[in-house]
């Protein structure tokens, strides 16, 4: 299970820089938010906070899963349409960089009400 968090955190990083160098300069940061860079942690720092959340899927069309959670960390208001790119890009790269972080297992990206949600093999292997 650890092994498997690390590499979403490797995945969901490298999905924040991605996402930051497109779209991190189009809004100022929360006065309260570090700049880029200013920390050792991606999702601490910058125009965006990009984590997966384990939920066991009761009400879900789809079950048990990871939602994918995007923040855009600012004070001025992002319309609709500049939130709906950021979060189609988020959703493309993630399903690009899938197979790169772990290969070998069947999951997939699907929209589930309001968020994207990573769905399909989290097994553990053997014991």
């Amino acid at each position: 299970m650890i092994e498997f968090d690390d590499q979403m955190k490797k995945m969901l990083d490298e999905v924040d820089k991605f996402i930051e160098d497109k779209y991190g300069s189009d809004y100022p940061l929360h006065p309260a938010r570090p700049k880029r860079g200013e920390t050792a942690n991606p999702q601490a720092d910058g125009l965006f906070g990009i984590r997966a959340d384990f939920t066991p899927g009761y009400g879900s069309e789809f079950g048990r899963g990871y939602l994918i959670n995007i923040e855009i960390k600012t004070l001025e208001s992002v319309p609709y349409e500049i939130r709906y790119n950021i979060y189609r890009d988020t959703a493309k790269k993630i399903k690009e960089l899938l197979p790169v972080y772990f290969p070998g297992r069947k999951l997939i990206l699907k929209k589930d009400g309001n968020h994207c949600k990573l769905l399909g093999d989290f097994s553990l292997g053997t014991l």
